[in-house]
């Protein structure tokens, strides 16, 4: 069978991981090696762990294959992947980015590229035409997030990269909030794909990285480039360790999806809470575009394992992760286990608080990452946190 008629939960267990030749090993080596031998001057496969590795070229091969990728290039962490991208542009090229990201993609542009004169628009990519409006001769690429960290905003992946190609910039599309699972956005247009596969990709809390997949082999080759030369790759071991856990990515994936929208439903008319985000609800203001585009590989509408609460003030958020027993108040998500976390100190401290009160998050703010636990488990701890 040819891999691209492949279904997904197939693709994921072989893609890549073929028995190695030398004692046909199932569970592929780890090759730990800096350097390797060249038969003649300039005559090799590979040279040096920078440039390229075995373990990792298996990682990116069944990543690109998930996201119906032409290749995937793997980096030491979802920062990394980000900062590869902006050194595609140059001084005084501009760039578009969905006003809530993640802190972490805001500060590296407010604090470090802006020293080079690359300039960034926070837009809201839910406005169409907020974004065209942006789009000048300079603009050479629109960055989204959908759903948005930690406001689960979505935007129309389809309608802006059709907007993208009119204006003839790139379309970057962080989809770490759904994995491949559940949404692949290179079939909606987008150009770059973009994971901290720390999160759902790994799904074990054990690792750092990133990665991105491309449809284009010019974009693979500069963005290679400019990996190998930067020196930010993974090593083997982080490789192998998310090539091992993308074997059962798509059994985690519906676990995540049952057990958030469960307890969505749950939490939706506490009064308790003033406020949730979860684009599974149909009262959700994107829910509509959700349902169509966040599709698992067998057409069904899905909505990620990502829930935010607003519960009113910053003592009402800390009573309730105080009495939380199954929940680990940490930093991340994506993890088998169920984390929660307070944006305004954790994840978007770096955002002024000006700028956060306008994206909704408030001190009073959780985000809820909804793990495979038992469900009655999980609906128990949180409902005796709220009371």
């Amino acid at each position: 069978m040819n891999k691209k008629n492949k279904k997904f939960s197939t693709k994921s267990i072989h893609i890549g991981q073929k028995p190695e030749k030398l004692y046909g090993s199932v569970s592929l080596p780890m090759y730990l090696t800096s350097t390797f031998k060249q038969e003649e001057f300039g005559e090799y496969i590979y040279d040096y762990s920078r440039a390229g590795n075995p373990t990792r070229t298996n990682l990116e091969e069944n990543i690109a294959s998930l996201e119906q990728g032409v290749g995937a290039i793997a980096f030491s962490s979802g920062m990394a992947a980000i900062s590869s991208i902006i050194h595609l542009l140059s001084s005084g090229d501009e760039i578009i980015f969905t006003k809530n990201v993640y802190g972490g993609t805001y500060r590296i542009m407010d604090k470090i590229y802006k020293n080079f004169s690359i300039i960034a628009h926070w837009t809201d990519t839910t406005d169409l035409n907020g974004i065209e409006k942006k789009i000048n001769n300079k603009t050479k690429i629109v960055f989204i997030e959908t759903p948005t960290n930690p406001m689960m905003e979505i935007s129309d992946i389809k309608s802006i990269a059709n907007l993208c190609k009119k204006h003839n910039c790139l379309l970057v599309v962080d989809n770490t909030f759904m994995s491949p699972y559940n949404q692949r956005p290179l079939t909606l247009g987008a150009d770059i794909v973009m994971h901290s596969s720390t999160k759902y990709l790994n799904g074990h809390s054990d690792v750092i990285g990133g990665i991105l997949i491309c449809n284009n082999n010019k974009l693979i080759e500069d963005l290679r480039f400019i990996q190998m030369s930067v020196g930010a790759v993974p090593s083997p071991f982080d490789c192998w360790l998310i090539q091992r856990s993308l074997k059962t990515l798509s059994v985690r994936m519906k676990a995540h999806n049952k057990n958030a929208f469960e307890i969505a439903q749950l939490l939706k008319n506490n009064p308790k809470i003033s406020s949730i985000y979860y684009p599974g609800l149909s009262s959700h203001l994107n829910h509509s575009i959700a349902k169509e585009q966040q599709l698992d590989p067998y057409g069904n509408s899905v909505f990620g394992g990502m829930i935010s609460i607003d519960l009113g003030s910053l003592s009402a958020a800390r009573k309730f992760v105080k009495k939380l027993s199954i929940f680990t108040l940490a930093e991340s998500l994506g993890g088998v286990e169920s984390l929660v976390c307070h944006p305004a100190t954790m994840t978007h401290a770096s955002i002024p608080n000006e700028i956060r009160q306008q994206l909704g998050v408030t001190d009073g703010l959780v985000r809820l990452s909804i793990g495979i636990e038992d469900l009655d488990d999980l609906k128990e701890d949180i409902e005796s946190a709220i009371k």
